[in-house]
């Protein structure tokens, strides 16, 4: 998968937050939510005016340029946030963490903001820079796809349900493009054509007619598909506190922040037993059974959804903004980071090896190999 090189026009224009925020930080009008949420939306319009102004024929080509534009100019105000409550910067965004989320100053808050402000921030700038040079970003973008729902799908919710949720102020309503805009950035991104691969028809049969047995990898990810699809479910039943005595030593000795009130390591476990659960199941029956040619895409989909949230849990269970009771406790520390980056691990290795060698997972061609199989 060739990287495509990252957009210089959209990183200067991203860096504009770094002196904005640190104005409208000292103006006082920002100090009722109505107002930060109006400005807010405000200095946005005038952002995509100013892209449309500086890249019309790129986003002519693609409009998901602006999109990648706007989400980098707030994933460098994602970054400033973080390394705030981190005690890293001082005097950029405390109008907006005081008025606008103060959510974001838990431990959640602060590791999906560093996670917004690392990875996809380079994701924003490199697709952009794909579409500049009218090159393909499929792949980044299927894993940018994954990685933004399961921060919405976590996030959200656990500001309504959680400690504070009597905090909402009318800045949440800037969650509602959030919401959209995957969904209709989404469809595009499925709907471009994939890479050519260098698998022939001979190629293809030849890999399909192999068993399980005689392809290792795929087996060593079977039994890695079916334990952490145990695993997931049964940490989905320890937050819907379950009474067995395994469930109740293991959140009270291995994982104490599944208590946390903040409601989003729960809601976290319960996305993972609903959603990544099933796909586990799917992606063990493709690597079974040939010609599931839809496993590719969305294995990295779901790296994406697994990579950002293990990042965010794992952060959020050791930080410092954690309660000390919730926290991981030092004699469980290395059991739990152990397991936990095995499990973000995994789904980009099913990931890679779906890229690397996808004959098995195109469809058989015409031949030899179809007849045998509608003969049995």
């Amino acid at each position: 998968m060739d990287i495509p090189p990252l957009a210089g026009k959209i990183a200067a224009l991203s860096l504009g937050a770094l002196p904005l925020s640190y104005v409208l930080s000292h103006v006082s009008a920002l100090s009722h939510p109505l107002g930060l949420a109006l400005m807010s939306a405000l200095i946005l319009g005038l952002l995509f005016v100013t892209i449309y102004n500086l890249s019309p024929g790129e986003i002519y080509y693609d409009p998901l340029y602006a999109v990648f534009a706007v989400f980098s100019f707030t994933s460098v105000v994602d970054l400033l946030i973080a390394l705030q409550e981190d005690g890293y910067v001082v005097g950029f965004m405390d109008f907006y963490i005081k008025e606008g989320e103060p959510y974001l100053r838990t431990a959640h808050g602060v590791f999906i903001c560093y996670w917004d402000g690392t990875v996809h921030y380079l994701l924003y700038l490199a697709m952009a820079g794909a579409i500049r040079r009218r090159k393909r970003y499929r792949n980044l973008g299927l894993y940018w796809l994954g990685s933004f729902i399961m921060t919405i799908l976590v996030f959200l919710p656990g500001n309504i349900l959680g400690k504070y949720s009597s905090e909402v102020s009318p800045t949440l309503f800037l969650a509602i493009p959030y919401v959209l805009v995957p969904c209709w950035a989404g469809m595009r991104i499925f709907n471009q054509s994939r890479a050519p691969t260098c698998c022939n028809p001979t190629m293809v049969q030849e890999e399909q007619r192999k068993g399980i047995l005689r392809r290792p990898v795929d087996l060593a990810l079977v039994i890695y598909l079916t334990l952490t699809g145990l695993f997931t479910f049964f940490r989905g039943l320890v937050v819907l506190d379950c009474p067995t005595d395994a469930c109740f030593v293991y959140i009270y000795q291995y994982e104490p922040y599944l208590r946390d009130p903040v409601a989003y390591p729960k809601v976290q476990m319960l996305v993972y037993m609903f959603y990544v659960l099933p796909f586990y199941g799917l992606a063990a029956y493709a690597l079974i059974f040939p010609g599931c040619s839809w496993l590719p895409d969305w294995a990295l989909v779901f790296a994406g959804a697994v990579g950002q949230a293990q990042f965010s849990h794992m952060g959020a269970s050791m930080h410092l903004r954690t309660p000390f009771t919730y926290r991981v406790p030092d004699d469980a520390w290395a059991s739990f980071f152990g397991y936990n980056l095995l499990y973000a691990l995994g789904p980009h290795l099913l990931a890679f090896r779906c890229l690397w060698w996808p004959a098995f997972f195109l469809r058989p061609p015409p031949g030899p190999l179809a007849h045998h199989k509608k003969e049995h």
